[in-house]
């Protein structure tokens, strides 16, 4: 009884691990279209409600290629909320036009240490957190913002504790 106590806890502990492991993959270039935002997250469910709507005059909905992304350029511990430069986007095809106030950009960072977090998208910033620590342990360091991909195409119809975030962080070996 004891023994088979044990393995239920180490099981406990190491199955929330191993989802969460982080990998080092490389990745193709990808465009997507964003609205730019310098201030606090707080300020998240107004940018992406003006980033549907901008996307929605614009119909770029038929040139969505993959999940809403959000690139961090920096990070609260270290800014200011106010200071905080941040966007959220869709990623679209190549030949997407898209206008103000969105911007087309390409995401050119090849190599990513890679997170999944699942739960509520305001706790993501320890997996984060975990990724940096990682890379530190494991001869890498980051080497552009931090990107994350929200995976699930209807959040509101997800559980909070359910939603998957895949984490991206560039990196080269130092």
């Amino acid at each position: 009884m004891k023994k088979l106590l044990s393995m239920l806890i180490v099981l406990a502990l190491v199955v929330p691990l191993a989802a969460q492991d982080v990998t080092v993959k490389d990745v193709e270039p990808f465009p997507y279209c964003a609205i730019a935002h310098k201030g606090p997250y707080t300020d998240m469910t107004a940018v992406i409600g003006e980033l549907i709507g901008a996307m929605q005059a614009q119909s770029l909905f038929t040139q969505v290629r993959g999940p809403m992304v959000g690139v961090y350029y920096n990070w609260p511990g270290a800014t200011k909320p106010e200071d905080l430069s941040w966007e959220v986007g869709f990623i679209i095809g190549a030949q997407a036009t898209p206008q103000l106030p969105l911007v087309k950009k390409v995401w050119e960072h090849k190599t990513v240490a890679v997170a999944l977090h699942v739960g509520p998208y305001d706790k993501g910033g320890a997996v984060v957190e975990r990724v940096m620590a990682w890379l530190a342990a494991h001869g890498y360091e980051a080497a552009g913002p931090v990107l994350e991909r929200y995976l699930d195409m209807n959040p509101m119809a997800v559980k909070p504790e359910d939603l998957r975030t895949e984490i991206w962080v560039p990196c080269k070996k130092k």
